[in-house]
């Protein structure tokens, strides 16, 4: 029998793990969507140097979880105010999510985003919003599961002069 799934507060010692499942999942995730050179180069040590560097420095309004089996750590999504260019709303915003790439699939990444749903709501954010890079179908379909629809909004993201158009969900957290 497989032990329960603990999600929690992310701790400077996470850094490590989480800067690994965040590279490769860019890596699993954007093949194709983005050059790849760019994503052979991401480095999950340098990630994690800043994730070091910054940890805590979000003033509490940033939250990181983590979800965790018997003490491995394997997936991680962060949260915080929506970010409309400088100016902070009264919205939440998504700001990643990423699972171990072996455990697409896992339920990981669904209770990742309810617990940052959960959080989200109680602090009276009356939506949250993510964006998400407009060819990667898989998460597209994962967030429209969850509830979240495509506002519209798109950013001409891009990537090493190579575009990666961005669209917006957005999730009516009120209801």
């Amino acid at each position: 029998m497989e032990a329960p799934l603990l999600v929690r507060e992310m701790t400077l010692t996470d850094c490590d793990r989480v800067s690994e499942i965040r590279i490769r999942g860019w890596q699993s995730a954007y093949r194709g969507l983005m050059p790849q050179p760019f994503l052979d180069a991401l480095s999950v040590s340098e990630d994690a140097e800043r994730r070091r560097a910054r940890f805590g420095q979000g003033g509490g309004d940033v939250v990181d979880l983590v979800a965790e089996r018997d003490g491995q750590i394997l997936g991680w999504a962060c949260h915080g105010p929506y970010r409309d260019g400088e100016v902070r709303t009264k919205d939440a915003e998504l700001y990643a999510i990423y699972v171990d790439a072996r455990r697409y699939g896992s339920g990981l990444g669904h209770a990742l985003l309810q617990e940052s749903v959960r959080r989200c709501t109680a602090a009276g954010h009356p939506r949250m919003l993510l964006w998400v890079v407009k060819g990667n179908t898989r998460a597209r379909r994962f967030y429209e599961r969850q509830g979240f629809r495509p506002d519209g909004a798109e950013d001409p993201y891009e990537v090493d002069g190579v575009p990666v158009p961005e669209v917006r969900y957005v999730k009516d957290l009120s209801l």
